[in-house]
């Protein structure tokens, strides 16, 4: 089984038996949906510990993906004025924890991977290999989905041979 289909199926399971289907309707960067997100950062996980596991570093797979799943699983649309919205960035893996422990019977180290994620804009570290894995592959999925579709506008202009800046000046 393929890295997409081991995650595909787990989250089919988190789906079934909890709220995961929800993380569909939230926007999380740019016109990626949290479920969107949360898959490319299980998937991404899954990869980086494959090549650990390379070097002899194992981890618990089922953890990881299970708490890659769930790291935001915080269940609302972060982008409303709401004031208990206020400073998602830094309270929404609290939110994601207290929900997936409502949904699922978690491992320490599926809590340990929803709650440090943030590290270090939250900045209590992981302790746990997976939780470390997962904080650095959501920083990576987030980068490319915020910095990739304006990459793209970008490369489109150049190479339709337009300036990426317009001259200053009056001369042309």
């Amino acid at each position: 089984m393929g890295v997409r289909e081991e995650v595909a199926a787990q989250a089919a399971r988190l789906e079934r038996d909890g709220r995961l289907g929800q993380c569909r309707d939230f926007i999380q960067h740019g016109d990626v949906s949290v479920y969107d997100h949360v898959a490319s950062v299980a998937e991404q996980s899954c990869r980086m510990a494959d090549a650990l596991a390379r070097l002899g570093l194992r981890v618990d797979r089922d953890s990881l993906v299970r708490g890659a799943l769930l790291h935001d699983y915080f269940l609302y649309d972060w982008h409303d004025p709401d004031p208990s919205h206020r400073l998602h960035g830094f309270r929404h893996p609290f939110f994601a924890l207290a929900n997936a422990e409502r949904d699922f019977d978690l491992t320490p180290r599926e809590r340990n991977v929803i709650v440090r994620h943030m590290f270090p804009l939250v900045p209590v570290p992981p302790t746990c290999r997976e939780a470390w894995i997962v904080c650095v592959a959501d920083k990576a999925c987030a980068l490319r989905e915020t910095i990739a579709p304006r990459v793209a506008v970008l490369a489109g202009r150049c190479a339709r041979g337009r300036r990426l800046r317009p001259k200053r000046g009056g001369r042309r």
